[in-house]
């Protein structure tokens, strides 16, 4: 190692990165329990299609939190965090336009949606900007099979 601030970025387990996938688990998990909150009432209103969209977006964040846990460091399942929270966001103010903030203001669910989604894709780009890119991550993951540890295990100097 060249320095002492790569030291707490290098291997899946270094506490920055515990620290923020934490924080994009949590935050990905919140999302997804703030949106089926809001969508399970109003299932089966036959001329509003968001109750649908939110339980395939909760689904679908749910199964990134799930993976952030469990995989290795891949930015393509950052970047799917990232962007599954951020369309959550980007949906909301496509949605409310010009009154999103009146909007926030009636709806509590839809502040702490914001706040979590906000920090949630904070969390997951700052793991992107972390993560080694893809081939490296995949070349650890085939050295720890063959070492006969887990990928996850396996430190190696991030390449530039």
């Amino acid at each position: 190692m060249s320095g002492d601030s790569d030291s707490e970025t290098v291997g899946r387990n270094a506490p920055k990165k515990r620290l923020l996938r934490g924080i994009a688990v949590q935050a990905a998990a919140v999302a997804a329990a703030v949106h089926l909150l809001w969508a399970w009432p109003r299932l089966g209103s036959p001329p509003d299609a968001r109750p649908y969209f939110f339980l395939a977006g909760s689904a679908l964040a749910a199964a990134v939190a799930a993976a952030t846990l469990r995989a290795g460091e891949y930015r393509r399942l950052y970047a799917l965090g990232a962007g599954t929270l951020g369309a959550f966001l980007g949906g909301f103010l496509a949605w409310h336009g010009t009154d999103a903030p009146a909007a926030l203001a009636a709806e509590p669910l839809a502040v702490a949606a914001a706040v979590v989604e906000v920090v949630g894709v904070g969390a997951y780009l700052a793991l992107y900007r972390l993560a080694p890119p893809t081939s490296v991550a995949v070349e650890r993951r085939r050295q720890g099979e063959s070492d006969g540890k887990e990928g996850n295990e396996v430190e190696e100097e991030r390449t530039p």
